[in-house]
């Protein structure tokens, strides 16, 4: 008897490319940002990805994750802060480990772009709460 199995009960493979990138929402991102989707929760599982691409001087807004959030730098130059702390420079190679709640924002720098892989889990159906903009004066301290 051959049974059919689910995604969640068998190895599956997606292929690079195969989810539409799209553009990072003015209301959500300053400037220039591409999203590739990479995976989305498969329950029991929470988590999602995505590769996002930042142009020079672009950037989310402010911003939390109900259950927190991992940045894989992949690319060029990058900048993270949380609220209240200073802007730290991020590069490839480096992991960010945003807490759950915390209030934060990341980006390029002023004149390189940067890509990072960003992981989070949901809950109650929630991955972001967003926030106000950053302002120009933020983003350079």
């Amino acid at each position: 008897m051959t049974e059919q199995l689910n995604s969640a009960e068998t190895v599956t493979v997606a292929r690079a490319g195969s989810q539409a990138s799209y553009q990072g929402p003015a209301d959500w991102f300053t400037g220039t940002v591409r999203v590739d989707p990479l995976f989305a929760p498969i329950p029991p599982a929470a988590a999602s990805g995505a590769l996002v691409t930042f142009e020079p001087g672009a950037r989310t807004d402010w911003h939390t994750h109900p259950l927190g959030q991992k940045l894989i730098v992949t690319a060029g130059c990058g900048r993270v802060q949380q609220w209240g702390g200073p802007v730290q420079e991020i590069r490839p190679g480096d992991v960010v480990n945003i807490p759950p709640g915390i209030k934060h924002w990341h980006g390029a720098a002023p004149s390189t772009a940067m890509s990072h892989i960003a992981v989070q889990e949901q809950a109650a159906g929630s991955v972001v709460t967003w926030q106000e903009k950053v302002s120009d004066l933020q983003y350079s301290h």
